[in-house]
């Protein structure tokens, strides 16, 4: 069944023709193509794509009538504004920087809540990274263009744009292609890019003129003087990562392999940011660099242990041919060539756990392989992690690259210092680089996206259902009532849970508005202190998602919540049903 539906982004309507599929027994839809922007052209393009592949269009109303569910979930998709406030509003994100000057593009502030789900993903990044033997380091952000130079970035470190003939605004020209016809166009070549722009009548967002038919670059290097030497900003924070291997290599004792991560700033001279901190100018990186022997690849012990996971992988032959994502066991796709190195397809393995211990759901992750002329010429293998937004669809969170030996190589010859290890028989070598890379920005947003859910005002509150464990509040603390026998339990409740949460203390308002607000800024627990509290030394603890309440002793409260969160205990099993009134 497919049918026509429209998207507005800054005011102007698009066309999309879409499809209804039955997936896990739920009725999905998914995007079949992009129609333009004129509503007859649409209907006309649709018809001609329908008579060659697909079912009788069905108008948007009846759609309504026979699946009322699937409509709520576009409407969720599109509501832009909706979404928007409620990220400035709960004070998750501001921006563009500094809005009282009209804002700069590409640069956000986290507010308070936001800052405190930054920090909880921050905080998994580590303990995954941490868990499987790697460790951080922090090195500067600014360095000195000799050091760019050996790393390519200087001079190849560049974006493809594409100029207005009327305003004059430059656009990335692969991400105007990918925002209206959600597909990737990372690979396509410079005659693609343009074809497909004037194929689809894509037009300038600023002022909705056409483009000029030219492909040019831009360097996304943000340049600076140090004591009037040319220096620049760090564009990710790998290549720093590499310089201190000599310094690695004698505190790992000087055994291969070893690993480092480091979660930091970097900064990039995006052409024309857009879709908020998914594509900032500054922004968060959290990458692994994990230093190997190029003969122990195929001999890595530690794959036996994750040989029998599986992996959401779409090979670069199945997004040729539209085939669907397949989830295979990890040693199916080594033997099947899809993955080159035991190595490798253990770090792809703790990639992927990275963003399942944020709580993003699996079937919403995929893992997609780079073609062969969208690979980095030094990289023998190369996936991406995807994660399906609500807002932007399928969007690119993390890179996995083998990056051989390329960056310890190119350092040596520039800086005249051998970045090399030694084997047991004395033999030297230089270390290959396997690199797990993405920021943390994106999966912050992510969790946003995803958690978010808005309600109309009949079928009850707008959720923000995050993962327990991800949630920016842990707890909430009440007083029933602005009495001080309440008041003084509550704050020594507060002070005694601060040991291990974040809590938030809120004693204005009705007790209802109090846990709506709770909700809203997805804490998973709210305590109320009343005065059987004061007689029997216990407090009500509140489920977010189910509403239930208990008692539980104020001696139990840190036991308690610390295995409600880590789902380690069963709400209803954890105190005393309170019955609803």
């Amino acid at each position: 069944m497919s049918f026509i539906t429209k998207k507005k982004i800054n005011n102007t309507i698009y066309y999309y023709l879409r499809s209804s599929k039955r997936i896990n027994g739920k009725i999905k839809a998914i995007n079949i193509a992009y129609l333009g922007k004129d509503k007859k052209q649409a209907e006309i393009k649709a018809k001609e794509i329908q008579s060659k592949t697909l079912k009788p269009i069905k108008s948007k109303e009846n759609i309504m009538k026979e699946n009322k569910p699937k409509v709520e979930e576009e409407n969720k998709i599109i509501n832009m504004k909706d979404f928007t406030s409620f990220i400035q509003e709960s004070g998750l994100i501001w921006g563009p920087e500094p809005e009282i000057y009209g804002g700069f593009a590409g640069f956000y502030t986290y507010g308070p809540l936001g800052k405190l789900l930054k920090n909880k993903v921050e905080n998994s990044v580590r303990k995954v990274f941490n868990s499987f033997g790697f460790r951080e380091i922090e090195g500067p952000t600014v360095m000195p263009d000799v050091v760019w130079k050996a790393s390519g970035h200087l001079d190849t470190f560049n974006d493809r744009t594409i100029k207005c003939s009327k305003c004059n605004s430059t656009f990335r020209a692969d991400k105007l292609v990918e925002e209206f016809l959600k597909i990737s166009a990372d690979s396509f070549s410079n005659e693609k890019l343009l074809d497909s722009i004037k194929t689809h009548n894509i037009v300038c967002p600023s002022c909705k003129s056409h483009f000029a038919n030219k492909i040019e670059t831009q360097s996304l290097m943000m340049k600076t003087l140090v004591a009037g030497n040319e220096a620049s900003l760090r564009p990710e924070t790998a290549t720093v990562t590499y310089l201190p291997f000599l310094r690695y290599n004698n505190y790992f004792r000087k055994k291969i392999p070893f690993g480092v991560f480091q979660i930091g700033k970097a900064y990039r001279n995006e052409i024309s940011p857009r879709q908020g901190v998914l594509r900032g100018r500054e922004f968060t990186q959290a990458e692994g660099q994990i230093f190997v022997d190029p003969l122990q690849k195929n001999s890595w012990p530690a794959y036996e242990e994750v040989k029998e996971n599986l992996l959401p992988l779409w090979d670069y032959l199945s997004q040729e041919k539209n085939i669907d994502v397949k989830e295979i066991p990890i040693e199916q796709a080594l033997k099947k060539g899809f993955i080159k190195s035991q190595a490798y397809a253990w770090c792809l393995n703790i990639a992927f756990m990275q963003f399942i211990n944020f709580g993003i759901p699996k079937e919403y992750i995929r893992l997609r392989q780079h073609h062969p002329n969208e690979k980095a010429f030094y990289a023998d293998d190369a996936w991406d992690i995807e994660i399906k937004l609500n807002t932007f669809g399928w969007t690119e969170i993390c890179g996995v690259h083998d990056r051989t030996d390329y960056d310890l190589k190119q350092h040596s010859k520039h800086s005249k210092i051998n970045l090399e290890a030694q084997r047991e028989n004395g033999e030297k070598f230089t270390p290959h680089v396997l690199e797990i890379a993405f920021g943390t920005d994106r999966p912050t947003y992510a969790l946003i996206d995803l958690f978010y859910e808005k309600k109309e005002e009949a079928e009850g509150k707008t959720s923000f259902s995050l993962p327990y464990h991800m949630s920016p509040i842990d707890v909430c603390v009440f007083p029933l009532m602005k009495k001080p026998e309440l008041t003084s339990l509550a704050k020594y409740v507060k002070e005694h849970l601060e040991r291990d949460f974040i809590v938030e203390y809120d004693e204005s308002g009705s007790i209802g508005k109090r846990y709506l607000r709770s909700s809203t800024s997805g804490t998973p627990f709210a305590l109320t202190i009343d005065f059987d509290s004061i007689t029997n030394n216990d407090v009500t603890i509140r489920d977010r998602n189910s509403e239930k309440q208990i008692r539980v002793p104020i001696a139990d409260l840190r036991k308690i919540i610390h295995h409600l969160i880590n789902g380690e205990l069963d709400f209803d099993k954890a105190g005393k049903a309170v019955k609803k009134e």
